[in-house]
């Protein structure tokens, strides 16, 4: 412990914690019930949507180029108009279906590569703009036929620290499953430490949902740094629309940052492979004085951060994808 030019005492956020080998921990198979999961999945499931689904990260849609998307079976476009606004429509030409997010953007105009047709993201020749959002960290198309679901004017985008104050990076992975698979997952906190015992120390759920009212799983973690160094946190789980799962840190070194994990199907509803995109949003913020460092690196960090998001994903979408397996097959248990 130091002190600082301000007379404030400076703790570090590291703690030093052996914790029990793999095979030592306290099992929580017992506390981690299908029927309290599955009732949460239940709840988030109804939960309204408005019919919009994430696409990607904000920052993926430059200025001067297209960028398109699956969403459901619908191909998807977007691109910005001259002044940085977001457009998006059909991903097929209205001409003769050439594939638009190969065309290019001039001056904000999206002009076709086929035979020159050129959109300024209003109505023309059959071609319809979907209505779209961009939340500053992610954008959104609202896909009205595929979601099925009375609209809503703007998506449902979780609580975050104030613009301009966190730094964020946004991870993309595809599975072979459902998008209910991939939050029924989110909503499985128990198996952090057996799962994933490289990111996660002394994991203990201390409160589960109890209805729309408190429908939160309130988690005490560890995230591993290095060897036996960790960052003790309270984290809670919730699932504010039905493809959508975050995770506020509530207590200790970041509290308000968060964790969003979105899940995006890629294929029609019903398909017999389903295909969905994870697309995971880390918005980091914290009070330290050296945080304004970390947003001045944040070019430097957000690889880090896809990093380590990806090393969970490659286990997460293993569980999501056996969960969509045993599903479709009829032996998934209860």
């Amino acid at each position: 412990m130091s002190e600082g030019r301000d007379g404030t005492r400076w703790t570090s956020p590291l703690r030093i914690r052996r914790g029990p080998g793999w095979e030592e921990q306290r099992p929580t198979w017992r506390e981690a019930k299908p029927a309290l999961i599955a009732d949460a999945l239940k709840r988030a499931s109804a939960r309204p949507s408005g019919n919009w689904f994430v696409v990607g990260a904000s920052r993926d849609v430059n200025p001067g180029r297209p960028y398109g998307r699956t969403v459901a079976g619908v191909e998807v476009v977007l691109w910005r108009s001259r002044s940085g606004e977001l457009r998006a429509g059909p991903g097929a030409c209205p001409h003769l279906g050439a594939p638009l997010r190969d065309s290019r953007v001039v001056c904000g105009t999206l002009v076709c590569h086929w035979h020159g047709l050129a959109l300024d993201g209003g109505p023309s020749g059959g071609w319809e703009p979907y209505p779209v959002h961009d939340d500053g960290v992610l954008v959104w198309v609202r896909l009205d036929r595929a979601g099925g679901e009375e609209p809503l004017e703007r998506p449902v985008v979780p609580v975050r620290p104030a613009p301009g104050v966190g730094v964020d990076a946004v991870f993309t992975a595809v599975g072979r499953c459902e998008p209910e698979d991939v939050v029924a997952n989110r909503l499985d906190p128990w198996h952090g430490s057996w799962f994933h015992p490289y990111s996660f120390v002394d994991l203990r759920v201390v409160d589960t949902p109890r209805g729309e009212g408190e429908d939160a799983f309130a988690v005490d973690v560890s995230f591993r740094v290095a060897g036996r160094l960790v960052v003790p946190v309270r984290a809670e789980f919730t699932a504010p629309e039905p493809r959508t799962v975050v995770m506020h840190i509530t207590e200790g070194e970041g509290a308000t940052s968060v964790v969003e994990t979105h899940a995006t199907p890629l294929t029609p509803e019903g398909s017999a492979v389903p295909r969905t995109a994870v697309v995971e949003a880390v918005v980091a913020a914290s009070d330290r004085r050296g945080f304004a460092l970390a947003r001045a690196t944040a070019p430097l960090l957000r690889p880090l951060v896809r990093r380590a998001a990806g090393r969970l994903w490659r286990d997460d979408l293993a569980y999501a994808e056996r969960r969509w397996t045993l599903r479709s097959t009829g032996r998934f248990p209860g």
